[in-house]
């Protein structure tokens, strides 16, 4: 069917919101010969493939891996450890969907439907490099090359296996000693929370490997039913709520020599989460973390004696940030992190500050020999807000540099004097990857991303006093004077999730939704991440100060566009289900409809991680803090206003993340408190919502539910 002909939301479904065929995953060869990254076949076509971008001569891209021919056209398998690993991740495309590269990044291993290949990134000629299936046991997951690309790390079944990158002398480094215990992989709350996929780590000569050793037997086991399929049996899932035990986890080295492993030792009592691991030439470095994330240690390990010794120490009165790409050493060995020093987000390096209060830093990208790559939005101290963008900059001890040019969303990576900077803007759709060589632009990654059959217009502002970042759209064909609009707030709310960005695919669904007859407001409140430590922490036990800045916005911004006030709505995913909900309960004088999707009810349901960050352990925190923070406690409804808003709560029954539990108990307390809710259960969905149809109709649905509820019909 050509896109033309296509609706929105059957498009949005169709390309999974504008994804597909766009290149990604970038990886860039240290002496800056390639660039390798993921990209499908279009922008409807799930499968991605691997490919290399030849840098030398004249740029031209070359397939590497394509999974239509690897697989002879067979369907791809998933295990179940790969569905879940996928995820955690919120992966939803298909094929090869990760690859990890030795350092000269001339060898690459990935897995497909199980099984581990091995691909030549060099050039060969105008025929692709050449890929090989390995003989190992299966489903294999993450496999990583040595460093010398001499040899494959893999897990499969809780082990983890090391073979010959000609396919020889497959072993097993460790094996699991029950079923509980699993090596080489992230346990549920680092890949969930921590945003720690791996579990095994290469010794710069490629002699040993770390290992993480989890047992989750100490971890309460849930049941995901599909009720669906009452043939089937329930998925048991270990899951550690907020206030049970989590995973015990445990680190080793192994030497390839066989000589024997020595465990890396810390006080794990008092710093049981293990949130960070690398392995550079100055030895194993980790960051570990106390149970109540306000504390936290940077530890040197010595691989051989397993002895460890303190580098860094962070405290903080509320919790500490786990940042992308740090803690890492520059080639000297100084302690590169990014820390919370005098109100701002800083980088530091040894003891000193490389950045100002005019940055507020958001992840580390690369450490070079003269300079770090580095990406950043506006500070608490900056000139100008920036509202919605962030960019890369360089940063050494001579001062900072901006690498992005022009509003928008940057990032980047970058091996030796190649650069490749991605970048959205609201202007133009989807992203632009250029190839910077000592800064000139020698080449663009194509992408073969879908344009959207509309285009957004959003207004990006700050609301109110609180000068909330905020982005407003109106419908496509609305002219001044023709009167206010019905509301529809669009927003995540909570921490992790910006939504306000100088980006056009970033606002697509909520233009959408304009153009079906609203004012749509997006607003990231306090929590919301990217502006200074003080807005992220003042959620400190009380997320209720969400739904606070969400009325904030919309009342200051009535006052600048043309909003009905007396016909607001909203709707949300995730923490943003959870806002909705608690709007339409806890503030009806505001809002009159809300839609609620996967939405967090009782916080004592949700992770140990997340949850106990930022309202405590429920053993020690005042019972209060729990309660009034819930949309529902034992009791039933949680503090909900006497009058009632039409509400619809959509929940995936298969979701392991936020499990149905939460929809039900909800549902159950306003059944007994007597308020009319519709509820829509999606069978055999988790906490994504990747399949196309399921997609589309769930903003159909959401659209004709509002209008019902405020009356447009």
């Amino acid at each position: 069917m050509p896109t033309e002909h296509l609706s929105f939301p059957r498009q949005h479904a169709r390309t999974q919101r504008f994804t597909l065929g766009a290149p990604r995953a970038f990886t860039v060869a240290p002496d800056g010969s390639r660039v390798v990254f993921l990209r499908s076949a279009s922008g409807t076509e799930r499968a991605q493939a691997l490919w290399v971008l030849d840098l030398e001569g004249e740029p031209h891209e070359r397939p590497v891996a394509d999974p239509a021919a690897l697989l002879a056209g067979a369907g791809e398998q998933l295990s179940a450890a790969e569905r879940a690993r996928r995820e955690r991740s919120r992966e939803g495309g298909a094929g090869i969907v990760g690859y990890a590269v030795d350092e000269a990044v001339e060898t690459a291993a990935f897995t497909l439907s199980g099984r581990l290949y091995v691909a030549d990134l060099r050039p060969g000629g105008t025929s692709p490099a050449p890929v090989r299936q390995l003989d190992v046991p299966g489903p294999v997951i993450d496999p990583r090359p040595s460093p010398d690309g001499r040899y494959v790390a893999y897990t499969v079944r809780g082990a983890l296996r090391v073979v010959a990158a000609d396919g020889g002398g497959d072993r097993a480094v460790a094996e699991p000693e029950a079923e509980s215990v699993t090596y080489g992989l992230a346990e549920f709350a680092a890949a969930e929370e921590m945003d720690r996929s791996r579990g095994f780590w290469w010794a710069p000569d490629s002699s040993a490997l770390l290992v993480e050793r989890a047992d989750d037997a100490p971890v309460a086991r849930w049941w995901i039913a599909d009720p669906a399929r009452p043939a089937a049996e329930p998925a048991r899932v270990a899951y550690p709520s907020a206030g049970t035990p989590n995973a015990e986890v445990r680190l080793f080295a192994y030497p390839l020599d066989g000589a024997g492993r020595t465990e890396i030792g810390w006080d794990r009592k008092r710093y049981p989460y293990l949130a960070r691991v690398g392995w550079d030439a100055h030895g194993p470095l980790l960051l570990v973390q106390s149970r109540d994330q306000r504390g936290q240690l940077y530890l040197a390990a010595d691989p051989a004696t397993g002895e460890t010794r303190m580098v860094h120490a962070d405290e903080d009165p509320h919790w500490l940030d786990l940042h992308a790409g740090a803690p890492a050493r520059t080639p000297d060995g100084r302690l590169v992190r990014i820390t919370d020093e005098g109100g701002a987000r800083v980088l530091a390096v040894g003891d000193r500050p490389l950045t100002s209060d005019a940055f507020h830093v958001r992840g580390l990208l690369d450490v070079g020999a003269d300079d770090l790559l580095v990406q950043v939005s506006a500070g608490p101290g900056a000139e100008e807000p920036e509202t919605g963008e962030i960019h890369v900059l360089r940063v050494n001890e001579l001062g900072t540099e901006r690498v992005s040019t022009g509003a928008g969303v940057h990032g980047a990576a970058r091996g030796g004097p190649v650069t490749v900077l991605v970048s959205s803007t609201l202007e133009r759709p989807g992203q632009r990857a250029r190839v910077l060589r000592e800064g000139e632009e020698i080449a663009v990654v194509a992408s073969h991303a879908e344009s959207p059959v509309i285009a957004p217009r959003p207004t990006l502002t700050r609301a109110g006093k609180s000068k909330i970042p905020a982005a407003v759209l109106l419908p496509s064909g609305y002219r001044e004077g023709d009167g206010p609009l019905p509301v529809l707030l669009d927003p995540y709310g909570g921490p992790h999730g910006q939504r306000v960005l100088a980006a056009h695919n970033a606002h697509l669904t909520s233009q959408w939704f304009a153009d079906q007859g609203f004012a749509v407001i997006v607003a990231d409140g306090r929590g919301s991440p990217g502006h200074s430590p003080a807005w992220e922490k003042a959620i400190h036990h009380e997320f209720t100060a969400t739904l606070d800045d969400q009325v904030e916005a919309v009342h200051a911004l009535a006052e600048e566009f043309p909003l009905d006030l007396s016909r607001v709505s909203i709707r949300g995913w995730s923490y943003g289900g959870y806002l909705s909900a608690l709007a339409v309960l806890r503030r009806p004088d505001v809002f009159h409809a809300g839609i609620a999707g996967a939405p967090v009810t009782d916080w004592r349901l949700y992770d140990t991680h997340y949850t106990e960050r930022y309202l405590g352990d429920p053993a020690e925190a005042d019972g209060e803090v729990y309660a009034r923070n819930s949309l529902v406690t034992d009791e039933g409804l949680s503090a909900a206003a006497a009058q009632h808003r039409p509400l619809m709560i959509v929940h995936g029954l298969a979701d392991d993340n936020v499990v149905a539990a939460h929809t039900l108990r909800l549902s159950s307390a306003l059944l007994a408190a007597g308020r009319p809710h519709e509820v829509l259960p999606l069978s055999g969905v988790t906490h994504m919502t990747p399949q196309e149809q399921v997609a589309e109709n769930l903003l159909l649905l959401q659209v004709d539910f509002l209008k019902r509820s405020l009356g447009m019909a």
